[in-house]
C-alpha cells in the first residue's frame, strides 16, 4: 500500500507540474516570471488543468483511506491499484478530449473510493 501511496503522489507531481509545464513551453518566459497577467493556453492544456483540479479533489480521500488501511491492517491493494490506473486513464482521456469514456472512468475511480471505504467498515 505504501508503494501505491507514493505512486499516487508521483501522479500528482505529473498532473500538477510536469504536464502543465510541458504543454506550456511556448510561454516559458511567463513560467519563469512572477506570473502576473494571463497567457494564451491550448485546449489540451486547459483540459489537463481541469483534470488536475479533479485529482486534487480525489487524492485526499484516497490518501486517507490508504493510510487508514495501513493503520487498521486491511488490505486494499487491489482496489487502490484499480483507482490509480483509472486516474491515469482519466487524465489521458481528459487530455485527449474523449468525453464519454472519461466520465465512465471517473465513475469507476469514484466507485473504487467507495469500495475502499466499505472494506474498512
Amino acid at each position: 500500500m505504501t508503494t501505491l501511496i507514493i505512486y499516487a503522489l508521483a501522479l500528482a507531481l505529473v498532473q500538477f507540474w510536469i504536464l502543465p509545464a510541458s504543454l506550456n513551453l511556448k510561454n516559458l518566459t511567463y513560467l519563469l516570471s512572477n506570473r502576473d497577467g494571463n497567457v494564451e493556453t491550448s485546449p489540451t492544456y486547459d483540459r489537463i488543468a481541469r483534470a488536475a483540479v479533479n485529482y486534487q479533489e480525489s487524492l485526499p480521500a484516497f490518501l486517507a483511506l490508504s493510510l487508514l488501511s495501513l493503520h487498521m491492517g486491511v488490505d486494499l491493494t487491489t482496489t487502490a491499484t484499480a483507482w490509480l490506473w483509472l486516474r491515469v486513464a482519466y487524465v489521458a482521456s481528459y487530455g485527449a478530449g474523449i468525453i464519454y469514456l472519461r466520465t465512465v472512468i471517473w465513475l469507476g475511480s469514484l466507485g473504487c473510493l467507495v469500495s475502499m471505504a466499505m472494506q474498512l467498515l
